[in-house]
C-alpha cells in the first residue's frame, strides 16, 4: 500500500491504518529499536508504542515521508526506554559509545530558551554535506547505533579505516558548525 494512503487512513482514524503501517515497517522500526536495545521484548514494545505515537500524531501532522516519519518516533522511543533501563543499572552497548563520541561536536541543550538555537543547529547539521559513502557510515553509527564492528563489514573496510573516517566526519562537523556560528 502506498504511503499517502495509509496517511489518509490515519487521518480517516481507520483501524487499518496501524495494520497497514505494521506490515509495510514493522521490521524496518523493529531494527532500529533492537539495534538501541538490544532486547527483542523492549523492541517489540517500543515498535508497538510508535504505532500509538503515530496514531496520535496524524492528524495534525501529516508527514512527508512515512518511513522517516516513524523510524524517528521509533527511534526516539526506544533512546527513552533505553534511558530509563540505564538510569536502573548502567550498561555496556553501542548507544553510550555512539552519543559520547559525537559529544564534541555537538553540545547538549537542556533549557527550553535553547530552542532557537537548537533549530540554528539542525538547519546548520542538514547543510553539512558529506560524499556518499562517509555519509553512509556516519547515518549507520550515528543515527542506526551500529558497531564499529558491523560498519566494517557492510561496506568492507577495516574497523580502523572505519573509527578514522569517523573520527574525520565529526572533526570536519565540528568545523563546519564553528564556521556557521553555531558554536
Amino acid at each position: 500500500m502506498e504511503d499517502a494512503h495509509i496517511v489518509d487512513l490515519y487521518w480517516a482514524r481507520s483501524q487499518t491504518a496501524v495494520a497497514e503501517t505494521a506490515k509495510k515497517y514493522g521490521t524496518y522500526c523493529y531494527s532500529i529499536a533492537h539495534a538501541i536495545l538490544t532486547n527483542p521484548e523492549d523492541a517489540e514494545e517500543s515498535v508497538n508504542d510508535t504505532w500509538l505515537d503515530a496514531w496520535n500524531s496524524m492528524p495534525p501532522h501529516r508527514p512527508a515521508i512515512l518511513a522517516t516519519f516513524l523510524g524517528k518516533i521509533t527511534r526516539r522511543i526506544a533512546i527513552d526506554k533505553w534511558r530509563a533501563r540505564s538510569a536502573e543499572k548502567r550498561g555496556g552497548g553501542e548507544l553510550p559509545l555512539a552519543l559520547s563520541e559525537l559529544a564534541d561536536c555537538i553540545p547538549s541543550r537542556k533549557t527550553v530558551e535553547q530552542a532557537v538555537a537548537d533549530a540554528e543547529l539542525e538547519a546548520a547539521i542538514n547543510r553539512f554535506v558529506l560524499p556518499l559513502t562517509r555519509r553512509r557510515v556516519f547515518l549507520c553509527r550515528y543515527w542506526y547505533l551500529d558497531s564499529i564492528a558491523a560498519i566494517a563489514k557492510q561496506f568492507g573496510l577495516s574497523q580502523s579505516s572505519v573509527k578514522v573516517l569517523l573520527h574525520r566526519t565529526r572533526k570536519a562537523l565540528r568545523t563546519f558548525l564553528e564556521q556557521e556560528g553555531t558554536l
